[in-house]
């Protein structure tokens, strides 16, 4: 193999070895649209969540459009139990390490409790996601509420967790960190497209450092 050949073969191994690694779970689009949730009194929920089968912490994340769910960047995280959650100062994106709120097994621990227990606790308005562990589901699943200081706030669920369930799902919780969630207007470029810019900059590269090794060899300016 020459030497361009061989540029071009490992620019497309680093990045493609990236995207299999990677994986970006983006919402960009109302979370309401097509309800009539913003003009109905009270807390009103929409399903019709994203399953999610294999989240990875150590490489993926959930990627937020502020534009459309009016929060600021960065993202400002709280990982642990409702009990503990700051009551003021801004937060964007909560992990509830919470699975049996009241100590009670039989009570269902869903997306309704979780929002009130943050509510409880947060005392200036501000919208966010929050992720917490249904017991009726057994999974976790992430939620967006347009203001997580009020218990009448609407919720969406965006998105479910498939994998792991029970106990490794309760386990997973307290590993979320910041790196998994990112609030931009416009994404960091899929590591697909990344695969094929590095790709052609190295043939570029490449080409020059021919070009420069031939005019050595010839003499030619």
């Amino acid at each position: 193999m020459n030497r361009l050949a061989c540029f071009i073969a490992l620019g497309l191994s680093v990045a493609w070895g990236a995207s299999a690694q990677a994986e970006m779970f983006r919402f960009a689009t109302d979370p309401f649209a097509g309800t009539n949730v913003r003009t109905t009194p009270g807390r009103q929920f929409v399903q019709n969540e994203l399953f999610i089968p294999d989240f990875s912490l150590d490489t993926d994340f959930f990627s937020f459009d502020p534009t459309v769910f009016g929060v600021t960047a960065p993202v400002s995280f709280f990982g642990g139990f409702a009990a503990d959650v700051p009551t003021r100062g801004r937060l964007n994106v909560i992990v509830l390490q919470d699975s049996d709120p009241d100590n009670d097994p039989t009570t269902p621990f869903n997306a309704a409790v979780a929002a009130d227990m943050i509510a409880a606790r947060l005392e200036d308005p501000q919208p966010g996601f929050f992720i917490y562990f249904n017991t009726a589901l057994n999974v976790s699943r992430l939620v967006y509420s347009p203001d997580l200081s009020d218990n009448q706030s609407d919720l969406k669920i965006l998105a479910r967790l498939t994998n792991p369930v029970g106990q490794d799902a309760i386990g997973m919780l307290p590993a979320f960190a910041p790196a998994n969630f990112e609030i931009r207007s416009v994404p960091e470029p899929a590591t697909a497209s990344f695969a094929l810019l590095a790709s052609i900059g190295l043939v570029g590269l490449a080409a020059r450092w021919r070009s420069r090794a031939k005019r050595v060899v010839t003499g030619r300016p």
